[in-house]
């Protein structure tokens, strides 16, 4: 259950009165999500998703509001976020940064196919380049800073031969984000955590229609190819071995490429960004799953999947980028 803090129709009436969204219909809570607690509200206006931020603080959210709000204005499937009549994104609700959002159309799609894949890699394009006008800088918080921080304290728990990959892989990345070819990537605010179940889908399985990206609570600045080898790493493998499906990995780079055509330099990295992106995300998993935060209540997922997925990229030849 995500509903950490309840809301009651009276605190989304008052909560309201600092909007222009006329008046409250309903609240329901939302079960999905990990971090944060989340309501459906529905006003005579439209309808909404309310977000209680349970573990980011005020003063972490901004560039997140910020740039959700920027991506919208530019057009891009994002929730969101109401300006309150004060002109602010964020307020407070039980002691806790709250902030209403546009509540998109569709679901996941836990199993898609390559159309869908086509429409994430277009719509992940599109997203960066609208994204390259945002004033406000953040770095990627999962970034190569924090692998360095947390890989040392995960190591304990792994066998010699676990233990000498993944810190191989963090000196190898260590090294190449010093050098003259990571400089000459593209960057900028970047989603980091474009997992399938964060990409909403209307229509049918055979002909689906974009209803936007969500929870862009991990996203920062960072190289455009890293978010796309994040996203390919979840949206185009076979789950149990973690090798790529090539029908759904070259829709969704080519759909990606007729919006924004990869660089030279961006070919000569993709191997690297996509061990990278197995890396983040088997590191993640390692310390959530034997260095959990006291108050987590929900299930672990099982590190044993990213490395797989990195083992693979490291002896499977990586696919050319179109």
């Amino acid at each position: 259950m995500a509903v950490f803090t309840p809301v009651s129709d009276d605190d989304a009436r008052e909560l309201l009165k600092h909007y222009s969204l006329g008046e409250l219909i309903s609240l329901r809570g939302i079960t999905a999500g990990i971090e944060n607690t989340n309501y459906f509200l529905a006003t005579t206006q439209g309808e909404y998703v309310l977000t209680l931020f349970e573990v980011l603080t005020y003063e972490q959210l901004p560039f997140y509001i910020e740039l959700m709000h920027h991506l919208a204005q530019k057009g891009i499937p994002v929730p969101e976020p109401q300006t309150r009549r004060n002109g602010e994104r964020l307020g407070l609700l039980h002691g806790k940064p709250t902030a209403i959002v546009t509540r998109l159309s569709g679901g996941y799609e836990p199993d898609p196919g390559a159309t869908h894949c086509a429409l994430a890699g277009a719509t992940l394009a599109r997203t960066h380049l609208a994204g390259s006008s945002f004033a406000m800088q953040q770095p990627n918080l999962r970034g190569l800073g924090w692998w360095r921080e947390t890989i040392p304290k995960v190591l304990p728990f792994l066998d010699p031969g676990q233990a000498e990959l993944i810190s191989a892989v963090l000196e190898e990345q260590i090294a190449f984000a010093q050098s003259g070819l990571y400089g000459e990537l593209p960057s900028g605010p970047a989603h980091c955590d474009l997992f399938r179940d964060n990409v909403l889908f209307d229509g049918t399985y055979e002909m689906p229609r974009m209803g936007g990206f969500i929870d862009f609570y991990f996203a920062g600045c960072d190289t455009w190819l890293f978010d796309v080898a994040v996203s390919v790493n979840d949206w185009c493998i076979d789950r149990n071995s973690g090798a790529f499906i090539d029908e759904k990995l070259q829709a969704w780079l080519r759909a990606y490429a007729q919006v924004r055509p990869f660089t030279a330099a961006e070919r000569q990295a993709w191997p690297l960004l996509l061990q990278a992106a197995a890396l983040r995300f088997w590191t993640s998993r390692l310390f959530d799953y034997f260095l959990p935060r006291p108050a987590q209540t929900l299930k672990p997922h099982d590190p044993r999947h990213f490395e797989r997925v990195l083992r693979q990229r490291r002896t499977a030849p990586a696919p050319a980028l179109p």
